[in-house]
This record gives C-alpha cells, structure tokens and sequence, in this order.
C-alpha cells in the first residue's frame, strides 16, 4: 500500500490505534478525517495532530453512518481508503446474564454491523478513486478468543470472516482489502487501565505501518501474529494458556 497522497476515513479515530494510524498516515503525506462520537476527544486528536479532520458521528446509528458517506462525498471527494477501526471491547460472565441486552446489542453493532455496512456503502465511491482500499481493524481475538470477553472475540472473528470474502468478491476490482490484526495494545478499550499490559500503541503502529507499505494484506504483531499464523493444533494450545491463567 502506497501510504503517501491518500485521502482516508478512519472510524473510531480520536485515540488509541485509530489515531496513532492517523498520525502516522498524516506524516506519509495522506489527509486524513476521523470520525467519533465524542466532539472534545476529536478536538483533543486535532490539537496532537495538525491537519487532521474530524467527524462526530456515532457508527452504532445506521443513519449516522449514511450521512457520514454523505458528507465525505461533499467535503472529501477524493477519499479512497476507509478504515474501520472503531470497536468497544467489554468483560461479560454470560451465565450471570445480569445486563439488559442492549449493552451487548451495541457491543456487536458497533464491531460487526457497522464496518460491514460502512463498507458495503463507501465501496461505489471507492470503486470510482485511484488506489482505493478498505482496512479492517480485527483482533488476535479473532483467531484465538479471550474467554472473558466473548462477544468482543465473536464480533472480531465475524469481522476477520467477512474481511477475506469481501478480499475474495473484489479480488478483480482495484480495491485492496487489508487486515489489521492488533495484539493487546497498550490503550484504554474496554476501559481505563484494562489494556495496560499491552504492547505500546506507537510501537504497533510503526510496525503496521510498514508492513502495509511493504505490500502484506493482513498484518498481526506478537500474540496476535502468532495466534493467526498458528495450525489449530497450536490455537487450541494458546486458547488453554490464555483462559486458564
């Protein structure tokens, strides 16, 4: 992927590795807008990276999502790489069941319906740009779940699934689709100090950044690299490891 004179979308882009790609793509020499739903976290990403353009909208609301084409249609004609990276993460004992099922409902929306649907509706417009890609923002989780988070684990594998048929159906069109597939990273999804343990965001970033630049379509780094990599032999391995800590 040519990094440079891009115009990108990245979802969930104010913090975390939405906005470490989206500093980084700035630098490359790319425009980048994110989008999220909170204005004073995008006015905080502004005021780290110059240049940036930011959106509110809220990709759980499927009108949010249509007006956001919408407006990337009138103000960034030129966009052709979308980057669906927003996705909450939440800890879930399901045989307590003690949580409406609205706080689960928004957990799978935002992890699977709303990429899907973002890509299937910017795809007409991207078909139409020169260099035109869909990023997919996965997890290790996808291959190998997390006990403890499930449905984060299930939305993320539903994502790495439709990732290669949407690769597979568009492998005859010029648009690319790519896979980022992140380990634990050192940010605040699932909430404020849960995700310490991680590897440092900028780190990853770097790593993703090349290895994209480098030409791979699906990029892992540490657990989440060998986790996709491994024989099902070795993920029921790393599963055991993981869950019965």
């Amino acid at each position: 992927m040519n990094l440079a004179a891009n115009t990108i979308l990245i979802t969930g882009g104010a913090s975390g590795i939405g906005l470490a790609l989206a500093e980084r793509f700035v630098k490359a020499g790319s425009e980048v807008v994110v989008c999220g739903r909170r204005a004073d976290k995008l006015l905080e990403a502004q005021q780290k990276v110059p240049g940036l353009h930011t959106r509110v909208c809220d990709v759980a609301e499927v009108a949010d999502r249509v007006a956001l084409l919408e407006w990337v249609k009138a103000n960034f004609p030129r966009l052709n790489v979308l980057v669906n990276n927003a996705g909450i993460q939440r800890r879930t004992q399901l045989a307590q069941n003690d949580e409406p099922w609205e706080n689960h409902r928004q957990e799978i929306t935002i992890n699977v319906d709303a990429p899907i649907h973002l890509a299937m509706l910017f795809l007409p417009h991207l078909q139409q740009q020169q260099n035109p890609a869909i990023i997919n923002v996965t997890s290790g989780l996808a291959f190998v779940p997390a006990a403890f988070v499930p449905i984060y684990s299930a939305t993320k594998a539903a994502l790495h699934s439709f990732t290669l048929s949407l690769r597979h159906q568009l492998a005859n069109t010029p648009v690319q689709v790519l896979e980022v597939v992140p380990p634990a990273v050192d940010t605040d999804l699932g909430g404020p100090g849960l995700h310490t343990f991680g590897v440092p965001v900028d780190e990853f970033a770097d790593s993703v950044m090349q290895r994209l630049a480098n030409g791979e379509t699906e990029v892992g780094y540490g657990f989440s690299e060998k986790s996709r990599l491994a024989s099902r032999q070795e993920a029921d391995a790393i599963f055991q490891q993981m869950n019965n800590r």
